[in-house]
């Protein structure tokens, strides 16, 4: 989760977070004793029709409950979450959308207040990762790659010479399920040289120094968290495609998604972020969701092969060290579990810092994207959880 200005060195790692959401889902609330969000007198409208792809329509049509749904702007406020944005879509509808104004450290911009709406983009953070998972994907499918056995050295013979034994067996899986063994630290504090995340920004070839890492463990034995072999699956797509990363991102996935104003950032060295620098509208987002719940089609056109989206959200490790270790990881994403009711229903969802949450509940075939701006904040990852626990998975009336 790559900090990208000055103030961002003050970001505490969305680590110390994650021990904190899981254990206490209602954890806003009791932030705010006493306050009780009514929804008898209020109802949700359907979302702004833009020309973006999506079709809209009331949560009522969807079997959703609009008045418990217009309870989570009331909520947000009185928790003082800094939630700036809410979208939920459901059988393939937008039928919820939120926007308010709210503190951020948007990459390369000032750290202020800003307003945001349908036509902001936002930090994605650590969802680029599972949007890079994507095009690994798509770079199988298409012939690229021959599939995500293939050993990750092959594709930079001219860093054959730094890297250290037990390099050779590390592949494109080991880098997806973050199983590499690579000794890799992003929990240091920020100004830690030891700490590898800055590097990825400030070395002249980061590639070259994430390649001369020695292994720690033998690969597929442990899950670490790192973003320097996230890198190295955009580099391997550049390689392959002989096109930028954000070009061919464009031309095989934003594109047919109909995704047109987006940004993927690039370090102060000046190269491109694949595992921290996508900037999304959250609607836009929230198109990547349901393709991901449509196997990789999107509107009759399979973007994805449907086997990677399976293989890619199948529980691979369990993710000791984040989010209390209740979490599994797959491809890139997590998977997850929630209370709806007396029932536990599973989900799968990229997550970035600050508390950028793309939630995905197959069993629901529902969405919701949330953005924030809690970057330095333990409380980063409550509101998402918050929204979905009481608001978002209570209003289903019908699956």
């Amino acid at each position: 989760m790559l900090r990208s200005s000055p103030a961002g060195a003050r970001m505490k790692h969305i680590a110390l977070a994650m021990m904190l959401t899981i254990i206490a889902v209602p954890a806003l609330a009791q932030q705010t004793p006493g306050v009780v969000t009514s929804v008898a007198t209020c109802s949700a409208p359907a979302p702004t029709t833009l020309d973006d792809g999506w079709l809209t329509d009331r949560p009522e049509n969807v079997g959703l409950d609009g008045a418990r749904l217009c309870g989570i702007a009331d909520r947000m406020t009185a928790a003082n979450a800094n939630v700036h944005a809410v979208v939920v879509a459901r059988r393939g509808k937008l039928v919820y959308e939120h926007y308010s104004s709210g503190y951020d450290e948007p990459w390369g911009e000032p750290d202020r207040r800003y307003d945001f709406s349908a036509a902001t983009k936002h930090d994605m953070r650590s969802i680029s990762k599972s949007v890079t998972s994507l095009l690994v994907g798509i770079a199988i499918d298409r012939k690229l790659i021959a599939g995500a056995d293939e050993s990750v050295v092959r594709f930079f013979p001219e860093h054959a010479v730094v890297k250290s034994a037990g390099w050779d067996g590390i592949t494109i899986r080991h880098l997806l399920t973050m199983s590499s063994g690579i000794a890799w630290d992003e929990n240091l504090p920020w100004t830690d040289p030891k700490n590898d995340e800055p590097h990825l920004g400030t070395e002249a070839d980061p590639i070259r120094y994430v390649l001369s890492k020695p292994i720690a463990v033998p690969p597929d034995t442990i899950w670490n968290y790192n973003g320097g072999g996230t890198d190295l699956l955009g580099s391997i797509i550049e390689r392959v495609s002989g096109k930028p990363l954000e070009v061919f991102a464009r031309e095989t996935l934003f594109a047919p998604l109909g995704i047109t104003d987006w940004e993927w950032k690039r370090y102060r060295n000046g190269k491109i972020a694949p595992a921290a620098g996508l900037r999304l509208r959250p609607r836009d987002a929230a198109k990547i969701g349901q393709l991901v719940l449509n196997r990789g089609n999107w509107k009759g056109q399979q973007i994805v092969p449907a086997a990677w989206i399976a293989e890619s959200i199948a529980p691979r490790f369990q993710a000791i060290g984040y989010f209390g270790g209740l979490f599994f990881y797959g491809y890139q994403w997590w998977l997850g579990r929630t209370l709806a009711g007396d029932k536990e229903v599973t989900w799968v969802a990229g997550m970035g810092l600050g508390g950028q949450r793309l939630v995905m509940v197959p069993d629901l075939d529902l969405i919701m994207m949330t953005t924030s701006g809690l970057y330095g904040s333990p409380r980063q990852g409550n509101a998402a959880l918050e929204i979905l626990y009481r608001f978002v998975m209570p209003a289903v009336r019908a699956q």
